[in-house]
């Protein structure tokens, strides 16, 4: 979680993306496999949220467009930020069994981000699927990244925006 926080404050420092982070490794052995940061603005489209562009990745450099395919380790989502709606919902399609979280989904709406509808019992939801999820790894420090970028000016965008 260090490394993608770590990850995040960089693009935020660069200004080459919103306030978000992911990667995905392999959970047996950690190996990192794929990184994404948030491109919304840079590469000017809505989906491309930093789970989505380190999914979208992963299964680039594995070939697969499933994560959870037989023959494939099990690999983990690791997120500066709960998963907005979008992002939740991506989640189960891409095989993954593991979601770690830093920053919570308030955090994030805390300064702004509109995080979209979601399950209210969603940890559950991924649950049923198989899919474990840890929260609030290095929460403090992912939420200060989210702090910096207000700090510094960064854009706000979502779905509230939209009318």
């Amino acid at each position: 979680m260090r490394f993608v926080v770590d990850l995040t404050a960089t693009n935020v420092e660069k200004r080459t993306g919103g306030p978000f982070g992911a990667a995905v490794f392999e959970r047996r052995t950690g190996r990192l496999v794929a990184i994404g940061v948030n491109l919304v603005e840079s590469a000017r489209c809505s989906h491309a949220h930093a789970e989505m562009v380190a999914l979208a990745n992963a299964q680039h450099t594995l070939g697969n467009f499933d994560l959870g395919a037989e023959g494939l380790p099990q690999h983990e989502l690791v997120s500066s930020c709960e998963p907005c709606a979008m992002c939740y919902g991506a989640i189960p399609w891409s095989g993954v069994r593991r979601l770690v979280c830093g920053a919570r989904a308030s955090d994030a709406e805390a300064i702004g981000f509109d995080e979209g509808a979601k399950p209210k019992h969603w940890v559950g939801e991924l649950n049923k699927r198989g899919i474990s999820v840890v929260r609030d790894l290095c929460r403090q420090e992912a939420a200060a990244v989210l702090q910096h970028y207000t700090a510094i000016g960064g854009a706000i965008y979502g779905t509230s925006r939209i009318r």
